[in-house]
């Protein structure tokens, strides 16, 4: 009787080896490209199905954090800066005199700390306000407070949050001390119920890409005649990638020393005026014009547009996608001001 029971015993330890086997076997041939060259569902899965809406860099998740868009100091007592390496798109722009100043949109990343953070202009919340941004300024000008005052962006200002949410570092003296962390933004946010769920609507990416155009070794940016103001960008062939240099000096990160990398860099020509005895400005921001788009360590002859508050180039009546990654955009009042070394 026992010999009986061991026999059985073992036929089904066999059989159930077999299934285990069999059961592999499938397994591993699911896994298997098909004869029509198609992706199992399972390989599938693990693929980037998003994009991060203002990179068009890959992502597993779905975009649903609103974009960020924070004035940044860039007097020369202020650099180097907090947080600008982390920004999808920053445009630099004239403020008073050669100085330029900063509206760097965040939303792919979320730096710790971001600054120093400086006042608003009015031409800088039309940018902000056409990728929806929540808007972080410290200070403004008297434009600007008729804006934020009105209520057309969503935004909060150090003036009100001078050492709460805004903190003073004491190595630099005001104005280029003021910081702010992005945990602290969102608790703005909060504090003023405002959304912040809310994606921007995705710039155009090349899905593959290919840039014609002409070389570009470096690019200089003539704001004055001062070198501290001026601003270079040298093409790296080997991370394809631009780097920006300010008087001199790599733009990299105070604390990570993160060096700024662009894949796009934008340079549009607009009219600019001074309207006041402070030397802020007027800067036409809609009737579209000459630029130049650099890309992959090329260069090409582009007009701009407004459209719906956002920059972008085009040729021949056609948008011209970008490639994915950093964009920065250089509003300048004039084409001269720019030289190109080949």
């Amino acid at each position: 009787m026992f010999k009986k029971f061991y026999m059985l015993f073992l036929v089904l330890l066999l059989a159930l080896s077999g299934c285990g086997h069999k059961e592999k076997t499938v397994q591993k041939e699911n896994n298997k490209p098909s004869e029509s060259g198609k992706v199992p569902d399972t390989i599938k899965e693990s693929t980037p199905k998003y994009i991060f809406p203002l990179t068009g860099i890959k992502t597993k998740a779905i975009q649903e954090n609103r974009s960020v868009a924070v004035m940044i100091n860039n007097y020369p007592a202020a650099r180097p800066q907090s947080g600008l390496a982390e920004a999808d798109i920053v445009y630099e722009v004239l403020a008073e005199g050669d100085i330029t100043r900063f509206l760097a949109i965040y939303q792919s990343e979320q730096p710790k700390r971001i600054g120093p953070v400086r006042s608003a202009r009015d031409y800088f919340i039309h940018l902000a306000k056409g990728y929806g941004s929540f808007y972080v300024a410290h200070g403004y000008s008297p434009e600007a407070y008729k804006m934020l005052s009105s209520g057309y962006i969503d935004n909060i200002n150090g003036i009100q949050y001078d050492g709460t949410l805004f903190k003073r570092s004491s190595d630099r003296k005001p104005p280029h001390n003021s910081y702010i962390s992005y945990e602290n933004i969102l608790k703005g946010a909060k504090l003023k119920h405002y959304e912040m769920n809310t994606p921007p609507d995705s710039l155009d990416f090349m899905q593959k890409v290919q840039v014609s155009g002409q070389d570009a070794k470096s690019i200089m940016i003539h704001y004055s005649q001062n070198s501290l103001f001026n601003v270079e960008y040298e093409y790296d062939a080997e991370t394809e990638k631009f780097k920006r240099f300010s008087g001199g000096e790599q733009t990299a990160d105070l604390e990570s020393k993160r060096p700024v990398l662009i894949d796009n860099l934008f340079i549009v020509e607009s009219e600019h005026k001074v309207i006041d005895k402070k030397g802020r400005r007027d800067i036409n921001l809609t009737s579209g014009g000459k630029a130049y788009l650099f890309q992959k360590g090329k260069y090409r002859e582009v007009e701009w547009r407004n459209v719906d508050d956002r920059i972008l180039p085009f040729i021949n009546g056609e948008k011209v996608k970008f490639v994915p990654g950093k964009t920065w955009i250089n509003i300048v009042p004039n084409l001269n001001m720019v030289g190109i070394d080949k």
